[in-house]
């Protein structure tokens, strides 16, 4: 397969490097977490704007640190099959890899220090914890909490669409293709039929290592 000599490889997070959506996560620790699914799932399928649910989601779960904390492990403890061969590879190819997403950061960072991608490449939103960790909120004007965020950061990253590609499950992963950026739909966890008709390419594996077919 002849491929563009892609130079930025870009990840969404929950159920494309992870098994787990977070925020489902939080919630099913407060017992929300048959509503929140619904919720994740009519934003991923493209069924409501992204922006119409993220305050929805944080007001109800309200999730505090240690709830944060929880999340971050298990990112890494549901790791998906083969993340951590893929980014080593692209590493070693002197690839620059960035993680983009809605979920929050504080949870997220600890998945990116395990595959070595520094905290000034995890694009997602900053949640702000009180003295005691209670939650008092989040970073409402960061473009990951909108429809149209992803495409920004993309934008932010470089200006050279040519040489990115994007690695996501749902609909917000698509946003990438608005500003010129290529799009491998991962159904290997949720398969979604919006992002299989859309994607430039889709992939079903379990496995994340079948991305490289696309990008090297």
């Amino acid at each position: 397969m002849t491929t563009p000599n892609f130079e930025i490889i870009c990840f969404d997070c929950d159920s494309t490097l992870s098994r787990i959506e977070g925020i489902d996560e939080c919630a099913n620790a407060v017992g929300l977490g048959t509503e929140m699914a619904k919720l994740t799932n009519a934003a991923m399928n493209g069924e409501r704007a992204l922006e119409a649910i993220y305050q929805q989601r944080l007001d109800l779960i309200r999730p505090n640190q240690t709830a944060i904390e929880t999340v971050a492990d298990l990112y890494i403890t549901e790791i998906v099959d083969g993340v951590k061969e893929v980014f080593e590879t692209l590493q070693a190819h002197q690839k620059q890899i960035h993680i983009i997403s809605g979920g929050l950061r504080q949870a997220i960072l600890p998945l990116a220090t395990f595959l070595k991608v520094p905290a000034e490449n995890v694009h997602a939103v900053d949640i702000f914890f009180d003295s005691k960790g209670e939650y008092q909120g989040y970073n409402q004007v960061s473009p990951l909490a909108r429809t149209g965020g992803k495409a920004d950061i993309c934008q932010k990253i470089s200006k050279d669409a040519q040489k990115m590609i994007l690695i996501g499950d749902g609909k917000t992963d698509l946003e990438a293709q608005q500003v010129g950026v290529k799009v491998i739909g991962f159904g290997g966890v949720a398969r979604r039929e919006l992002v299989e008709k859309q994607a430039d390419f889709y992939i079903t594996d379990p496995s994340l290592k079948s991305v490289l077919d696309y990008i090297l």
